[in-house]
């Protein structure tokens, strides 16, 4: 562990003037910037800790347009919102399906959408690795690649994102208030990661010094009738090898709306429009689910070991959709 200066904020705007010295990392939860600190991985010069901003915390589900979440509330509490788990049961599912209770008891919602990729590479620093160390190379390319992506890679990069709230927030177009030293703004969800590119190493699109401060979600009647469905090898405390959140709205049999996003395949949250067009204006069956599940996968780039991603995506993507059908029915 190196050496690093520490300081608290009481508000957003402290946070953001503390955060304007060079190398200054804030800290939330801390579950993920302390395990990059002991690994040399990250090694800030400073440290802001944002965990005792109030108006971080405040979550507001009751209003008729959108959902508030401060970027500040912890996963665990989140989870077991009761206007989650009603009419937003994929959100809810997407916090509940991550990482151990421990952990969620920690870690914020805000400072999860930021977590780094658990490519082994990326993490063990005897391996060369152009996210960690830019033009040293990915080892990944021609390597262990079994959990790595096949959607979004390229030639620098192929580690997947490992989140599951930022996919479940994909679907519902979320949107994310940030503020930093030019004021605050509001990025699309959708617009908020990166594929690598040629530049692996810049993973998001904040600006230095900028801190997410809360989470709204758009209401939709499409959210009762939704589902992350999470494939892993083991079912409690391990990251995604696909993972799907669906939600569809219904007349009668007819699919009237549907939303897809998938993770643990992709280098950043992955939502496919081409198939949720395939969805809307028939009956949900096993050929039209197939169907839209191979139409996320048409771009996939295999590597070595991970093709098997591409059929277990598919079929992950097929659960989904039938297990937010199923919610419809027990309306």
């Amino acid at each position: 562990m190196r050496p690093f200066a520490y300081s608290t904020a009481a508000t957003v705007a402290e946070a953001v003037s503390a955060a304007a010295a060079p190398g200054t990392r804030f800290l939330a939860g801390g579950t993920t910037l302390y395990d990059l600190m002991k690994l040399d991985v990250e090694a800030p010069a400073a440290v802001v800790d944002v965990s005792r901003i109030a108006e971080l915390a405040r979550v507001d589900t009751d209003g008729p347009d959108e959902l508030i979440i401060g970027a500040g509330a912890r996963m665990c509490d989140v989870a077991e919102d009761p206007v989650l788990l009603r009419d937003y049961p994929a959100l809810a599912e997407s916090l509940a399906k991550a990482a151990s209770q421990q952990l969620r008891t920690m870690a914020t919602v805000g400072g999860n959408l930021l977590q780094r990729t658990r490519c082994a590479y990326f993490r063990g620093s005897g391996f060369p690795c152009n996210k960690r160390e830019p033009g040293s190379g990915c080892s990944a390319l021609g390597g262990l690649d079994r959990g790595h992506a096949v959607l979004g890679g390229s030639d620098a990069c192929v580690a997947v994102y490992p989140g599951d709230w930022a996919v479940a927030l994909l679907a519902f177009d979320a949107l994310i208030d940030v503020a930093g030293p030019d004021g605050e703004r509001t990025v699309p969800l959708s617009e908020l990661h990166r594929e690598p590119g040629d530049t692996p190493q810049a993973e998001h699109t904040l600006a230095p010094g900028e801190l997410i401060v809360r989470i709204r979600v758009p209401a939709t009647a499409a959210g009762r009738s939704s589902t992350y469905h999470k494939v892993r090898d083991r079912e409690s405390y391990a990251f995604a090898l696909a993972s799907a959140a669906a939600a569809l709205a219904f007349d009668g049999p007819v699919v009237t709306e549907a939303r897809l996003a998938v993770g643990g395949v992709a280098t950043r949250p992955w939502r496919s429009r081409e198939a949720e067009a395939l969805l809307v204006g028939r009956p949900l069956t096993a050929e039209s689910a197939r169907a839209a599940g191979e139409a996320v996968f048409s771009g996939a780039v295999p590597g070595r070991a991970n093709r098997y991603k591409i059929e277990l995506g598919v079929r992950t993507v097929v659960d989904a959709l039938f297990l937010a059908a199923r919610k419809e029915e027990s309306r």
